[in-house]
C-alpha cells in the first residue's frame, strides 16, 4: 500500500510540472499545496518560509529556486482576482516536502 501512495505522489508531482519557454521545468506553489493536501495558503506559506531558510542554510540563492509571481484566477460571475503564487524549482519542492507536516500522507 505504501508503494501505491508513493507512486501516486510521484505521478501527481510530475503531472503538475510546467516547462517554460526556455525548456526549464517548474512547479506552481498553489498546485503543490493542493497535491500535498494543504487547504490554506497561509499555512503553506509557513512551510515555504522554512524551506527558504533551509535553502539559504545550504548556501543556495533563494530567488533562484523560489520566484514570487501573481496569478489570475476566475471568480464567480466572470470576475477575476490576482493571487500570490510562486514558481518553484524541483529543489524548492524537495525542501518544501522536507519541511512539511509529516502527518499528511502526501508529505510523508
Amino acid at each position: 500500500m505504501e508503494n501505491n501512495i508513493m507512486n501516486k505522489t510521484e505521478k501527481s508531482f510530475e503531472d503538475i510540472k510546467h516547462i517554460d519557454e526556455n525548456g526549464v521545468e517548474f512547479w506552481y506553489a498553489r498546485e503543490l499545496m493542493e497535491m500535498l493536501e494543504y487547504s490554506k495558503w497561509g499555512n503553506f506559506i509557513k512551510v515555504i518560509d522554512k524551506a527558504k531558510k533551509s535553502c539559504e542554510n545550504s548556501n543556495n540563492t533563494i530567488f533562484e529556486h523560489f520566484a514570487d509571481i501573481g496569478k489570475t484566477i476566475k471568480m464567480p460571475k466572470n470576475a477575476e482576482k490576482t493571487v500570490d503564487d510562486m514558481k518553484l524549482t524541483r529543489y524548492a519542492c524537495y525542501l518544501i516536502a522536507q519541511n512539511g507536516d509529516s502527518r499528511k500522507k502526501q508529505v510523508a
